[in-house]
């Protein structure tokens, strides 16, 4: 039954229950929201990563390994609603309150 399907495993590595994937449960770059059928946890059929929700799997796939953790999700969405941007040097998040576009990184080593 499981040679010609695809298969998939759950990415918690305390469950890693093997599933057979529908041929439609990927689309293109679209985040698809799954569960294990074991352990009963989301994660991205896309990804084949814990769920990462409000987070496309674009975003999630430029994020750094420290910053994908649930806390750190919610940050970027908040983000994304506030519309702030990151400095490109430091990668901390900034606001704009007024004046042009320009970011000067705070943490400019002289």
């Amino acid at each position: 039954m499981f040679m010609g399907a695809r298969r998939t495993y759950c990415p918690f590595p305390d469950c890693s229950e093997m599933m057979v994937a529908d041929d439609d449960s990927v689309s293109d770059g679209c985040v698809t929201q799954s569960e294990c059928q074991v352990c009963r946890r989301l994660f991205c059929a896309n990804c084949l990563v814990p769920w990462h929700a409000g987070v496309s799997c674009v975003e999630y796939a430029q994020l750094g390994a420290g910053e994908r953790g649930k806390e750190d999700l919610l940050l970027v969405e908040a983000a994304r609603e506030s519309k702030w941007k990151r400095c490109p040097r430091c990668r901390f998040y900034v606001e704009k309150s007024h004046g042009c576009l320009h970011i000067t990184c705070r943490y400019v080593r002289v």
